[in-house]
């Protein structure tokens, strides 16, 4: 979800993703995140295009529309569970016994 957010707002990168997921405190390899941002373009969230920059070729990913929508859907999902843990009084899951 993080990596779609990122998306959304810019076009990224392997590297940039690696150190922005750092900056939030989670330690993810190249072995980890590029099979991730694989799968996000074959799942068709995520679109790719090869880019030379300062000599180097870089793949640099754009969200897709389909994307975006997942990420709404995802986003309600993280807001409704957000809520669920700042609740005082949960609701309850379970009725009282029988007496």
């Amino acid at each position: 979800m993080h990596v779609l957010v990122h998306a959304a707002h810019e076009p990224i990168f392997g590297l940039a993703m690696i150190k922005e997921l750092a900056h939030h405190g989670y330690r993810i390899g190249p072995g980890t995140l590029y099979p991730l941002l694989h799968g996000l373009e074959r799942g068709g969230l995520l679109k790719s295009a090869a880019k030379s920059v300062g000599g180097r070729r870089r793949r640099v990913y754009r969200i897709t529309p389909a994307g975006r929508r997942a990420l709404r859907k995802a986003t309600v999902k993280v807001d409704e569970l957000f809520h669920e843990l700042h609740e005082i009084h949960p609701r309850k899951i379970t009725p009282p016994p029988d007496r």
